[in-house]
Parts: structure tokens; sequence; C-alpha cells
């Protein structure tokens, strides 16, 4: 079943890869269509999130919204796809680091940086572009697919630009065997945890929500800087990635503050484009503890 699946895979890169961008819109148009009216893809879930975080939205503003989060989805489904054929030059153009002077300061000083962008607008094409904007070491952390071979595939396309894929798995191990090596660590903060222990509560788009405590451990234990990653769209299939520093010296914040900083300017973020935020995901399932 996985080397037919892995099959069926290759053969979508394969014609993703053979369509110019904006017939793959029309694709994607296709996708958003059968996705939110057909299929109904996690909308229960996406209409939960929503009106627990914007109570006050009417029945046409939540259908809009709607509706702009199922074409995103839809455009990051396709241009995941379209990342295993583009050029280092479509790279470039299309996910463009605007200050990559900022991590550079760092590593230039033989210093890691951890960078953390979020599952907003396209993040999939960010294991790609940072090591087409310098030469320093990239490790992007993920977690593996159940299929081997799928999994073996995307992690060598992944790399081909200077990106070393390490899972999540490994995280403890990865940060280990880099000491030493200046590098930007990548890791995306704003999925749902599963150790309630370990997580950090912070008050995010109206409700009490837990997050990873993996960037700020790492920073705290190896003493490094770490880097929010803002994503914008420009226009479709084209994104800037703006980053600002949470801190460069946790010593002086408290436990939890630095992924106090992290939610508050993800949160500005999707404020301002809230269709452009992964809400079909299950972010509120964890519960504090009384």
């Amino acid at each position: 079943m996985n080397l037919l699946l892995t099959f069926l895979f290759l053969v979508f890169v394969l014609i993703t890869g053979l369509i110019p961008f904006p017939v793959l819109y029309l694709f994607s148009d296709f996708i958003r269509f059968i996705f939110q009216y057909v299929v109904g893809y996690r909308k229960k879930v996406i209409l939960e999130n929503l009106r627990s975080s914007f109570p006050d939205l009417d029945e046409k503003e939540l259908h809009k919204l709607v509706s702009a989060i199922y074409k995103n989805l839809a455009d990051i489904s396709v241009e995941s796809l379209k990342a295993f054929t583009m050029s280092a030059r479509q790279i470039k153009q299309r996910h463009f680091i605007k200050n990559p002077e900022l991590f550079e300061k760092y590593l230039t000083q033989g210093k890691s940086v951890i960078a953390t962008p979020a599952h907003f607008n396209n993040w999939e094409w960010g294991s790609l572009s940072p090591g087409l904007f310098t030469k320093f070491n990239i490790v992007a952390f993920y977690k593996p697919l159940s299929n081997k071979y799928i999994d073996s595939y995307l992690k060598r396309s992944r790399s081909k630009y200077g990106t070393t894929l390490a899972s999540i798995g490994k995280t403890a191990y990865t940060f280990e065997t880099n000491t030493g090596t200046p590098s930007v660590y990548i890791m995306a903060a704003d999925q749902s945890p599963t150790n309630r222990k370990r997580s950090y509560w912070v008050h995010f788009l109206g409700r009490d929500t837990a997050f990873l405590h993996g960037p700020e451990y790492y920073a705290r234990l190896y003493d490094l800087p770490v880097l929010f990653v803002d994503v914008q769209r420009v226009k479709r299939g084209f994104y800037t990635l703006d980053m600002s520093v949470i801190t460069d010296n946790h010593a002086e914040l408290a436990d939890g503050e630095i992924t106090r900083i992290y939610a508050s300017k993800l949160e500005k973020a999707i404020l301002k484009n809230p269709g452009s935020w992964l809400w079909s995901h299950r972010r509120w399932k964890m519960r504090r503890e009384n």
C-alpha cells in the first residue's frame, strides 16, 4: 500500500511541476470548492474555533472568513506539491526573506539562533528559502511521515538548497550534535502540544491556550536568541518573511515570557489577516488542569 501511495504521490508531484503557476491556482480554486462545499473538510473544527475566538462575527462575516480559510488551505496544498520541482530562483522570488541580516548578525558571531514561524500563510516553503539567503547551517524540525518512502523523498527534496530536516523526536540530539556550529533552528511553535505539564499557557485569540515548551526550553538551555518569523502573502504565490527579535537575552525574562511574546506577535499577525492561519487543526483540544 505504501508503494502504491508513493507512486500516486510522485505522479501528482510530476503533474504539479509541469503546470505553470497561473493554471495551478485554477486547480487550487477547484480544490477549495471540494474542500468547502463537497467534503466539508474539518468544517466543524473551523467553525468551532472561529466562533470561540471571534464571538461577535455575524453569519455573513463568518462565511466570508471560512471561504478565505479554505482558499488559503487549498493554495498551501498545491504550493506544497509545487515545492518539489521549484528552482532556486523561483523560491527566492516567491518566498523572499526581507531581513536575513538579522540572523546573520548572530551567526557571524558564532552564535546559533532559533527561528519561530507558524502555520500562517505558506510555511511549507520555509524549509527551502533560508538556505538561499545564507550559507550557514539551517536545521528545520518536522514530524516524519508514516510512509517511509515519501518521507525519504521529502527529506531529500527539502534539503536541496541547504536545509537539514530533523525529526522532532530527535530534537535534543540535534541541538547537542550541532553545538559549536552556528545554525538557524526552525521551530514552528503554534501546534497543540501533547504534554500538559510541560506546556506554557497563554491567553491567545481570546482563549486559554497551551503552547509547546521546546523553543523556550532550548533557547534557555543553549543561550540562543529567538526570532519571530512573520510570513505575509504579498499576492497569490508570493510571500515575504519579516523577522523580529523576541529576545537575545533570556536571562532578563521570566519563565514563559519568550513563549508569551511569540504568542503575542503571532496573534497580531493573525488578527490582521485571520484567513491565512490554519484554523482547521484542533488547536484547543488540550485544557488546563484545575
